[in-house]
């Protein structure tokens, strides 16, 4: 593979993309292992939206333009799969289920079984869980916390989060179980994170970290058997996720899942769920505290359009500056901030030349920064979510789920969530900033986390 990439290797017509070189490494001070967003963002500056570069020896070429984007995603998608380095390396922990399958058969049938759970109209109905276990934790807030505390969100936004879709499911509330499944995947999320920007020795080699990381999948299986054992066993009133993954049946011939896909699947929802949901809601809130103008917009839409009650799912058409917050913060720090294809056979991008094999990295992070695409990208704009500024915008200059036919399935359970907690916490609280702290930093792991936490003064309304 890598002599396809380089000048008069066998990849068809094109030209040869343009290589980051190890002396421009050296002579500018940049490394992808101590700084990858800085790294990327660098590379991109210096070589433009086509690049190639090597992380351990293995080449990457990154794309950075919504055009080529959609190439891969969309126009050519048969060409790529998810067998790529990121995919394979989270394969420990989600197996099979629809975030790291390579694709195939397997693949789209699962899809087909598991998308029409995810329809608006469907998510609808866990609108009264999202709003009631926020409206749990405001009161815990209450009780626990003297004006003005420091809190650190994250943590509550992941006991939050893992209480949200663990109800979402299994009709079921969690207590110490949640904190053990979060503390499992936190370490698992660390390991995976750090193997990624340096794979030596294999994860097949049992040093004491890749121990650390079985007992941690270990963890998170049982924590997920035992609740689908619980909900097979005790049938519940409250509609919930995992009886209608039961139920489902492929369109094509009735069938449903085998147990172990089930509980694959399971885990993959709950993973993803809890994840992206615990960081874009710590992003959210700091950005909302280091931005008192927005946070006051915010909250007087909120005022406005509630009188004072809880939100319920028909709020969200009536709160748009909501909406724009949460897109404006995964424009800025998507959780699922990089993204992996690699090529089945050669192709040609924007006259450069895919080999076969090559692994396509595209990063959301950097895209999201693009000053050909975005005003004054490092700013946090809200508006710029307006329908008026929204107007013309490509569809692939923004994908914070991902794009194409493998867009995260649960991008509207998603989006509903933030904006009805976002909208359920205006109503009582607001944050500021603890004086003399220092602004909070993306850690770039498997998923885009707040380095050490996000603690935010909290002040009842």
């Amino acid at each position: 593979m890598a002599s396809d990439l380089r000048p008069g290797g066998r990849t068809g017509q094109g030209r040869t993309v343009p290589a980051v070189r190890f002396a421009e490494r050296v002579r500018d001070g940049t490394s992808f292992r101590r700084d990858q967003l800085g790294f990327l963002q660098w590379a991109v500056r210096t070589h433009g939206d086509v690049l190639r570069f090597r992380v351990f020896g293995l080449p990457m070429i990154m794309l950075n333009h919504p055009e080529d984007i959609y190439r891969v995603l969309v126009e050519n998608r048969a060409n790529y799969d998810k067998d790529a380095l990121l995919y394979r390396l989270v394969r420990p922990v989600l197996r099979d289920g629809l975030i790291g399958s390579p694709g195939g058969e397997p693949w789209q049938r699962q899809r087909r079984l598991m998308q029409p759970l995810f329809r608006p109209a469907v998510v609808a109905r866990f609108a009264a869980t999202m709003t009631d276990e926020t409206t749990r934790m405001l009161d815990r807030w209450e009780r626990d916390h003297p004006r003005g505390a420091v809190v650190d969100v994250h943590r509550d936004f992941g006991e939050l989060a893992l209480r949200i879709v663990n109800r979402s499911l299994f009709s079921a509330r969690v207590g110490d179980a949640a904190r053990d499944f979060a503390a499992a995947f936190t370490e698992a999320n660390d390991i995976l994170g750090r193997f990624f920007t340096f794979p030596f020795p294999p994860l097949s080699v049992p040093t004491p970290a890749h121990r650390r990381l079985r007992r941690a999948i270990d963890r998170m299986d049982a924590f997920i058997a035992s609740f689908v054992r619980r909900r097979a066993a005790e049938p519940s009133d409250e509609p919930d996720l995992l009886g209608l993954l039961m139920e489902a049946a492929d369109e094509r011939d009735g069938s449903r899942m085998a147990a172990e896909q089930l509980h694959h699947e399971v885990l993959n929802l709950v993973v993803g769920a809890y994840e992206t949901t615990t960081n874009a809601l710590s992003w959210i809130f700091w950005l909302l505290a280091s931005h008192p103008e927005e946070a006051r917009r915010l909250t007087e839409e909120a005022d406005r359009a509630l009188g004072g009650r809880v939100p319920g799912f028909d709020d969200m058409a009536r709160t748009p500056y909501a909406r724009w917050v949460v897109e404006e913060t995964l424009r800025m720090y998507s959780p699922a901030w990089q993204f992996m294809r690699r090529a089945k056979g050669p192709d040609t991008i924007r006259g450069y030349r895919v080999p076969a094999r090559a692994h396509i990295y595209l990063n959301s992070y950097v895209l999201h920064r693009h000053p050909d695409l975005w005003d004054d990208p490092d700013s946090f704009v809200p508006e710029r979510f307006s329908p008026e500024r929204s107007q013309g915008r490509h569809r692939h200059a923004y994908m914070p789920f991902g794009g194409g036919e493998r867009i995260c399935i649960g991008q509207h359970f998603a989006l509903t969530e933030l904006h009805l907690v976002l909208l359920t916490i205006a109503r009582r609280y607001r944050f500021t900033l603890p004086p003399g702290r220092p602004p909070v930093r993306p850690e770039p792991l498997i998923t885009l986390h707040p380095r050490g936490g996000v603690p935010l003064e909290v002040w009842p309304r």
